[in-house]
């Protein structure tokens, strides 16, 4: 087949091609070697040098008129560049696609299609050339291999559809062919170069081997994301049997486990989690998931142990593997969304994770030493006072440190945690209103008291709970009394006061403003009750009855003051509704409250409520004709 070159050309004559194939070669050797042989620094060195050589040789190359006898050795030169420039910096950019458009117009130039300053667009730069109608024959193998960059580059931008269109075109298929990604990959069978053809990095086949690893791998984690389980079970099974490195096989092994484990299929999943700890040295995202499994199974043991691993592993850096010269599926994967499987948050998150779990599983004394740990690391570097930021889906600081004292006083610590509330105070006083005068204006009514964040109402909750631990009654009651005084008082309006923060969001529910507020009063009315004083503890238990009808706490505490009392016409009425109430099918509840908050009402609920009402239904006169 002859071909013409654009009048006014010349081909370069063969020595300078050897010479340009030659040095071409040469820096495809140097870069082999360096991955194999060299210590990371030099290797890093050489690897740039050879970079720094193929742009040279690229410059020089593209510096003349396009001519069909040159272009498999300047289509080489740019995969080669590209493949070297995206694997040192471990992505692809804009750079690598105006690359790719710069060798595709050199095509068209020696076809005579482009036309002046044509602008086209990748996609429709490869629709001309490879519709066009005499092929360039001893062209195709290069093509191919600089349509799987293409393919590369696109798949790491989400470009779907276009990668789509493109393998579509690759393969020969018609309108109407299959648009399943990974079907037109296996499909997809680039040509053999030739044996005498100029050394590259990756060769096409090898690098439709990682793009179908990575297809199966990222469809399998979006499949997973959205729920279809066993599509992304078919596609994780894909992903690993494909061309991976260890690390990409860890985090296959790690997806699969989740995938089984929410199929319900535990006992598979723990296999692939085990193979995941075995496979490699990036131990995070298995063992967060190991502890999900064991949750799920009710071994709490076995989850605590896992999230204290994990700990220990979040704070080890982790020791990076050199990674080869090549576009690898790893360059290929999205950085892993908080819904992945593969996110495991920092270590202060999983930190807080532990403990929070074990203040949830009773473990009073262990979740105090682990807040107390989260609470250094937090605090290490921060100033002295702040403001919480916008945060993520997750407790805000001010609420860990009211879990941390809640743990405290669980653990029997209250004088740790009221050191845990001062602090906390002091670093919110910005916060809270500082002239006497306001409250004193508040109190007469002249003036609305500044809102204040819900945290400080719970943090005097707390601190009030605290005192009645350490015995001390009448700071307990005073505590108590100023968190009502912030409840009540100070309560922001929805429409004047804006929109919450999302630190805020938390706790600012009227769910959770109604259980606080009843906390609030029960300890308060529980106080009353312990001094004798179960007229104003009445007064208490009937408030928190009204401000949070549903707290059931609230009304059994109220029922044994007027017992006490000797009010036995509203005892009475007050036992049947009860009673009624646990005949009734109970509703689970659609909302959850902060953890400190769950942690404090704990403190304050009556032991066993089926007791109380039998105790009250003895008591009752026989016959019962009330």
């Amino acid at each position: 087949m002859s071909h013409q070159t654009p009048q006014g050309t010349s081909v370069p004559q063969a020595n300078c091609l050897d010479l340009w194939r030659e040095r071409n070669d040469q820096l495809v050797r140097q870069a082999k070697v360096t991955q194999d042989s060299c210590p990371p620094l030099r290797r890093q060195q050489l690897a740039q040098d050879a970079l720094e050589g193929l742009r040279g040789l690229l410059h020089t190359l593209q510096g003349l008129p396009a001519a069909v006898p040159v272009l498999p050795l300047e289509l080489t030169v740019i995969c080669n560049f590209i493949t070297l420039r995206a694997s040192l910096a471990q992505g692809f950019t804009a750079d690598q696609a105006q690359d790719i458009q710069k060798g595709l117009e050199r095509v068209l130039e020696t076809q005579e299609q482009l036309g002046p300053r044509l602008e086209r667009g990748l996609k429709g730069l490869w629709n001309s050339i490879l519709h066009a109608s005499s092929p360039l024959l001893e062209l195709l193998p290069v093509l191919h291999h600089l349509a799987g960059l293409q393919v590369a580059l696109w798949l790491s931008t989400d470009c779907l559809g276009d990668l789509t269109l493109l393998l579509q075109t690759l393969n020969g298929s018609q309108s109407g062919a299959s648009e399943d990604l990974l079907m037109l990959l296996k499909t997809w069978s680039p040509p053999a170069k030739e044996s005498d053809a100029p050394l590259t990095l990756q060769d096409a086949r090898g690098l439709r081997d990682i793009l179908l690893t990575a297809s199966a791998f990222r469809q399998g984690l979006q499949e997973l994301i959205t729920g279809s389980l066993p599509r992304a079970l078919s596609s994780l099974h894909e992903a690993a049997s494909g061309l991976c490195s260890r690390p990409v096989l860890v985090q296959v092994y790690t997806t699969l486990g989740t995938c089984l484990r929410k199929m319900g299929n535990p006992q598979r999943a723990l296999l692939y989690l085990i193979a995941a700890l075995k496979g490699g040295s990036n131990w995070g995202p298995p063992l967060l998931e190991a502890s999900r499994l064991y949750r799920q199974l009710g071994n709490t043991v076995a989850e605590l142990e896992s999230l204290e691993l994990l700990v220990e592993a979040l704070s080890v850096t982790p020791s990076s593997e050199v990674p080869h010269l090549l576009i690898e599926v790893e360059l290929l994967l999205p950085r892993p969304e908080p819904a992945s499987p593969l996110h495991c948050g920092t270590q202060s998150q999983v930190k807080h994770l532990l403990a929070s779990r074990c203040l949830q599983t009773g473990r009073a004394e262990d979740a105090a030493e682990h807040y107390l740990d989260l609470l250094a690391l937090l605090l290490d570097g921060l100033e002295p006072k702040f403001s919480p930021p916008p945060c993520p889906p997750g407790p805000c600081m001010p609420e860990v440190f009211l879990e941390a004292a809640a743990a405290l006083i669980q653990a029997g610590r209250a004088q740790d945690a009221l050191t845990v509330c001062e602090e906390l105070l002091s670093r919110t006083s910005s916060l809270l209103p500082k002239m006497p005068q306001l409250w004193e204006d508040a109190r007469k009514g002249t003036k609305e008291l500044p809102h204040c964040p819900p945290w400080v109402s719970a943090t005097y909750l707390l601190q009030g709970q605290a005192w009645v631990q350490l015995g001390a009654q009448k700071e307990a009651i005073s505590e108590f009394s100023r968190c009502l005084e912030l409840l009540f008082r100070a309560t922001p309006k929805d429409k004047e006061q804006g929109p919450a923060s999302s630190c805020e969001q938390g706790c600012t529910s009227n769910v959770a403003l109604q259980q606080l507020r009843a906390a609030a009063l029960i300890s308060r009315g529980l106080e009353w009750v312990t001094s004798g004083q179960d007229a104003r503890a009445l007064q208490d238990f009937l408030l928190s009855v009204q401000v949070c009808p549903g707290n059931r706490d609230a009304s059994f505490h109220l029922l044994q003051t007027l017992r006490r009392l000797d009010r036995r016409d509203e005892a009475t009425a007050l036992w049947r509704r009860l009673e009624a109430q646990t005949k009734l099918p109970q509703e689970n509840a659609t909302w959850s409250l902060p953890l400190y908050l769950e942690t404090c009402l704990s403190w304050i609920r009556p032991h066993d409520h089926e007791t109380l009402l039998g105790e009250f239904r003895t008591s009752l006169p026989e016959p019962c004709d009330l």
